[in-house]
């Protein structure tokens, strides 16, 4: 027997009261199938939406009427119960142009994306399952409903939904679904780049990215069509022993799912196609590939409409990827004030995933990596200053001395750098007696 949350059976039963059919369906039941708790409860109901309205009012809002959902409030949590209905023609490879509803709950089930979504449960836990779904779970399988090229033309971000499912629930992509996918993939140019941008976030975030990021790089291309130049650039240099493409992909696997870093990794060296060149003994360099890198990353991230504050952070993350870091406080001090402590540990992580997918004679640079996290951890610890803010004066201790405007600003960060540097000591009379001396 599955656990529902006492809300859910709440729901579930007052429809099944009021005289109608009602369903857990999608995602939560194709969670709960694998054993996983469901982040949302999803029903569906042969009730109209106006009878969901009645029913559950006043706790109940018309947030989809068209689409017949009503959201309903239940114990502090939100709930969408939606009409069983098929639908129209798909003009956009996005929308129907219109839904009907229908008294069958297999209709609604055969509208659905993949079996393994298409799967629903009543609320003594009995599934229904006309197409499948439990038996590709149990395979391990991502399949469409039905013919997989009508699936994915009528709604073309179905492909990046299948891209990601796989990545992120472990499932292989069956033959004629895959095939679907590589024929499809330039309807990806119709859809927004803003719900291209949140599946690639969450499944640059999955357990099996790398696999799919190489497999269906064809299809990621569209959107991206930077990687291109980087797919089979063979990289002539004992470093490494993958492309440049494969590099990146093996790079972002090699780190937790942080979705900054990993986006960072997927960029990291797309500049070294254009930079490329061999010297006197055939091997391969990439002289001021991470700038390059740096402004494809820009485009990307404008392109995919990324916030201003992630934009910035991949930008700046991939640009210094390649930063030689001295495995001193003053070489960590230094790139605290820099990036910042969230920042630099991201910068680490990048520098972990960069080594750890080049060839495995150099990976004793882990070592240096790992030696590098534990002086952050002191540095940290012991409160040493890299940061205006943990500066023992301020500006009105200058301003008090005489100093105004961009001189203040400015005799700051002079003192922060004496600091970071090691030349002077965080206490403030010797700050003081620093500016009275050398800066008025």
């Amino acid at each position: 027997m599955f656990d529902f949350p006492s809300q859910v059976q709440e729901l579930l039963t007052r429809l099944e009261q009021a005289g109608f059919s009602a369903f857990l369906v999608g995602g939560c039941v194709r969670d709960l199938m694998m054993g996983q708790q469901p982040q949302d409860w999803d029903l569906t109901t042969s009730a109209l939406p106006e009878q969901v309205l009645d029913l559950f009012a006043p706790d109940a809002l018309p947030t989809g009427l068209r689409h017949g959902t009503v959201t309903v409030s239940l114990g502090g949590r939100r709930f969408e119960v939606t009409t069983f209905r098929r639908d129209g023609i798909y003009l956009d490879s996005r929308h129907p142009d219109h839904v009907e509803f229908t008294a069958s709950l297999e209709e609604d089930l055969a509208r659905r994306d993949f079996t393994v979504n298409a799967m629903a449960l009543d609320r003594r836990g009995k599934l229904i399952d006309p197409f499948g779904g439990e038996q590709d779970l149990r395979y391990e399988l991502l399949r469409c409903v039905g013919d997989p090229d009508q699936r994915l033309t009528e709604d073309a971000l179905r492909i990046m939904r299948c891209l990601r499912f796989s990545a992120t629930l472990g499932l292989a992509v069956d033959g004629p679904t895959a095939a679907a996918l590589h024929c499809h993939r330039e309807l990806l140019r119709e859809i927004a780049v803003e719900r291209i941008a949140e599946e690639l976030r969450k499944l640059l975030c999955g357990r099996q990215a790398a696999e799919i990021l190489l497999e269906y790089a064809d299809v990621l291309q569209v959107v991206m069509p930077e990687i291109g130049p980087a797919i089979g650039f063979d990289q002539h240099n004992p470093h490494h022993c993958f492309d440049v493409w494969e590099h990146s992909v093996r790079a972002l696997a090699a780190v937790p799912p942080d979705p900054v870093v990993r986006f960072v990794l997927l960029l990291h060296d797309l500049g070294k196609p254009e930079t490329f060149s061999v010297d006197e003994r055939g091997v391969g360099h990439f002289y001021n590939h991470g700038r390059i890198s740096a402004e494809i990353a820009q485009t990307v991230c404008r392109r995919l409409r990324l916030d201003k504050h992630t934009s910035e952070t991949v930008e700046r993350l991939v640009r210094w990827h390649d930063v030689e870091i001295p495995l001193t406080e003053k070489g960590i001090r230094r790139q605290l004030r820099r990036f910042g402590e969230t920042d630099l540990r991201r910068l680490l992580q990048v520098k972990r995933g960069d080594n750890l997918a080049q060839h495995p004679a150099y990976l004793d640079r882990q070592l240096h990596i790992a030696q590098l996290e534990q002086l952050l951890d002191m540095v940290l610890q012991e409160d040493q200053c890299f940061s205006l803010k943990q500066m023992a004066i301020k500006g009105d201790d200058l301003t008090a001395l005489g100093l105004s405007g961009k001189a203040v600003g400015d005799a700051l960060e002079e003192l922060l750098d004496q600091v970071v540097e090691g030349n002077l000591s965080n206490e403030r009379d010797i700050l003081l007696l620093y500016v009275k001396e050398k800066l008025l």
